[in-house]
């Protein structure tokens, strides 16, 4: 049982933005399921790093293009913990394949892994949160910037824009619940060394010019306005898109 522990369950939490997340949260406060596709080394030192601060762990390999993906980790929750109270929807991928290049297949890849899987994992953890839960979604800047320097990604712009538009969907249904849901968008953020690149090195630094920041995004940069959206502090927002872009969304 989680022992009046807050329970958080966060997929793609084996590096980058989940990764990050996982370790701000991490206390005796917080008992937290993590979740990857496949990356079982790189969740592991996750977990560990969140033990050592205090907090309880489950771990969980899923792969949200899988049906049974979303119940399956709503039900290691309630197994380990008894009961969930917040989900953090982060795994997915980026594809830049322009839309000439772009077959059926690779479009609706995107969208079964981030449309459907964040529907599935919705679906699952609905039932389980009560007053004072917390769904929140990763989107992206992809779906909101679209100029001559900044690289179009219309299959993964796609599937993030279906995302925003079911957490605005939820967080009208769920409201009387006293459910919030909501969604950040991040803007370029730099990937954990070793890990999978949408955009080429040289590619990345050419559009920091475009970011009026004048940087690139850390994770923990994303995993601080996720870790407000979960507060309590943030229990009268609920619907929105925060953006965490260093101003490449104005």
């Amino acid at each position: 049982m989680a022992d009046g522990r807050r329970v958080v369950l966060i997929t793609g939490a084996a590096s980058g933005i989940g990764a990050a997340l996982a370790r701000r949260l991490a206390a005796p406060s917080d008992a937290l399921v993590l979740a990857t596709r496949g990356n079982d080394t790189g969740l592991a030192a996750v977990a560990d790093a969140a033990r050592a601060k205090g907090s309880a762990v489950e771990t969980i390999l899923a792969d949200l293009t899988d049906p049974a993906s979303g119940a399956t980790l709503v039900s290691a929750a309630i197994a380990r913990f008894g009961r969930l109270d917040a989900v953090v929807a982060n795994a997915g991928f980026a594809d830049r394949t322009e839309f000439a290049a772009l077959d059926e297949a690779g479009y609706a890849g995107s969208a079964a892994a981030i449309g459907a899987g964040f529907f599935r994992l919705a679906s699952a953890a609905i039932p389980q949160l009560g007053q004072g839960g917390r769904i929140v979604a990763v989107s992206s800047f992809v779906a909101h910037v679209f100029r001559r320097h900044v690289q179009a990604f219309p299959a993964s712009a796609a599937a993030k824009a279906s995302v925003e538009a079911m957490v605005k969907s939820l967080a009208y249904e769920l409201g009387p619940r006293g459910v919030t849901v909501n969604a950040v968008a991040p803007g370029f953020i730099r990937k954990d060394p070793g890990s999978h690149r949408a955009m080429p090195p040289e590619r990345l630094a050419a559009v920091e010019a475009e970011i009026p920041l004048g940087r690139v995004g850390e994770p923990d940069d994303v995993a601080a306005a996720i870790a407000f959206l979960l507060s309590a502090e943030a229990g009268y927002i609920t619907g929105q898109v925060l953006h965490v872009s260093g101003g490449l969304v104005i």
